[in-house]
Parts: structure tokens; sequence; C-alpha cells
């Protein structure tokens, strides 16, 4: 767990927050966890008009008094993606302590975990595409191999990097983004699209 003060300090995610500082920190994506309050958390960031967010979604089949019903659930539980600056994060957080940052450990310290801007909205764009053409999976669930940096251009994902794999049961080629080693994504793709990142 995160100490406190290393995240008040801005020593963890390295952006300074001391109000001598002439530098303006920059908007950045961060992981954040919201403990079984994934609700909450986007109701309140939906009123907060200055930071952005996205909790990623699938549609699952829920039984309720005996009906099926389709029903649209967060992907991963207690996951939200928060961008703004970190002092703005930090007085959102103070009003609603139960958002806190994911971490993890980077050569034996907690650091918060951040997401880039383009890989942020590459994976928001390949979200928002047509559900039935979407498969999601978890670390572990899909061996993503170190393959092909491929960009679309053209059509609806125009300018999305990924890494093209061949998924065991597919004849087609789908285009991989994975999100802080959290999360990945895949979409059919027409071969004659992608060009090849060197």
């Amino acid at each position: 767990m995160t100490n406190e003060s290393e995240i008040e300090s801005g020593s963890v995610c390295g952006v300074m927050t001391s109000a001598n500082s002439k530098v303006r920190e920059p908007q950045q994506w961060f992981v954040m966890n919201a403990y079984k309050a994934e609700q909450r958390a986007e109701d309140s960031l939906r009123m907060a008009r200055d930071i952005e967010y996205f909790i990623p979604k699938h549609y699952v089949l829920r039984t309720f008094h005996g009906r099926k019903e389709r029903k649209l659930v967060p992907l991963i539980p207690n996951l939200v993606f928060v961008r703004a600056r970190y002092a703005r994060i930090e007085a959102f957080k103070q009003i609603h302590p139960y958002l806190r940052y994911a971490t993890r450990k980077v050569d034996g310290m907690n650091r918060i975990m951040k997401v880039p801007d383009k890989e942020m909205a590459d994976f928001i764009r390949v979200s928002k595409e047509r559900e039935e053409e979407l498969r999601y999976f978890r670390p572990g669930e899909v061996e993503i191999p170190r393959g092909m940096r491929v960009r679309v251009h053209g059509g609806s994902l125009d300018g999305v990097e990924g890494t093209v794999v061949k998924l065991t049961g597919h004849r087609d080629k789908r285009l991989v983004l994975q999100i802080a080693d959290l999360v990945a994504v895949t979409i059919k793709v027409d071969p004659e699209m992608l060009e090849v990142i060197k």
C-alpha cells in the first residue's frame, strides 16, 4: 500500500506540487481504485467538469426475478481511469476518500500507475467500437507476444496503434491494445489498413 505522505509530496508520481513551483503540472491519466464504489465514483466524477474519466464496461447477461437481462457493468471491478492534474485529484480525493490510487512496485517502491495520453486515447476509441467486434482479456488470459507494432490507417480506428497477433480460433487479424498491464482489448482489423511502426 502506498504511503499517503509519499503521495501528498508528489514523490511517488514524480509531480511537483509545491506552491512555490512555477512549473504547472500536466494533466495525465491515473489508474484509480474505487472499492465497491464504481457507481459512486462515476456519479461524482460526472459532476466534476474539470476531471476526465473512463470506466471500461461490457454487457453481461444477469438474471433478475427469473428473467435474463442484458446489463452494462464495469469490465474490471473497482477500476477507474481519471485524467486531471495531480493536485486536482488530491483535492477530489479529500472529498471522496473511497477513490484511491492504484500502485505497482518499481525498484522496491510503490509507484502510482499512470497511462500515457496516446495509449489511453487509443484504448477508449477501440472500446467504443461495436461490442460484437470486441473481446476483452485480463492478464494471463491471453499471451500477447512482443509482436509487430502497427498503426491503423483509415476507418473509425484511424491512427490507433497496437500489436497484431493471431488468436486461437480466429482466421482474421486482431489488433491488441494493452493498458497498464490491467486489461487488453482486441478488435478485428483489415490487414491492408495496417502500417508497420519501425
